[in-house]
């Protein structure tokens, strides 16, 4: 019999006060794979409200580069590839395709994707709706 407790398992045993989490945890766990270290990028708290990717992508246009987001997964590819060319006698600059994903919380906002200098940021933006914003219950 395996005795091994996972948090992901057993989250509502280790927090009996949290409710409506599990759906959380299940995508925590679905998206833990391993993935490559390319492209290199930042992930930036600005404020409570407002956070942005930064993401390195040196050599690539506006046009080689899509964003995407769709049910929780913010996704941004290339869609440059690599052309032979003879007036190259060393490249070392290599336009590789790549795939990267981030999960995104269910009141995270894509505002905005910038590609200036080289560099990629993506605005995203903490929309909290009223009903979910603190208010003073009246005491009868």
């Amino acid at each position: 019999m395996n005795q091994t407790l996972t948090l992901f398992d057993h989250f509502n045993t280790l927090t009996p006060y949290a409710v409506g989490f599990d759906r959380l945890f299940d995508q925590l766990a679905s998206n833990s794979r391993v993935t490559t270290s390319y492209p290199p990028y930042d992930i930036i708290k600005d404020d409570d409200y407002n956070f942005k990717i930064e993401m390195a992508l040196a050599g690539f246009s506006k046009d080689d580069i899509e964003v995407e987001v769709a049910e929780n997964l913010l996704t941004i590819k290339s869609v440059k590839e690599n052309t032979q060319d003879n007036k190259n006698i060393y490249k070392g600059i290599s336009y590789r395709k790549f795939t990267r994903g981030f999960t995104i919380a269910d009141d995270i906002e894509v505002k905005d994707a910038k590609l200036e200098d080289g560099l990629l940021t993506i605005q995203l933006e903490r929309v909290v709706p009223d009903e979910k914003k603190p208010k003073l219950i009246k005491i009868n």
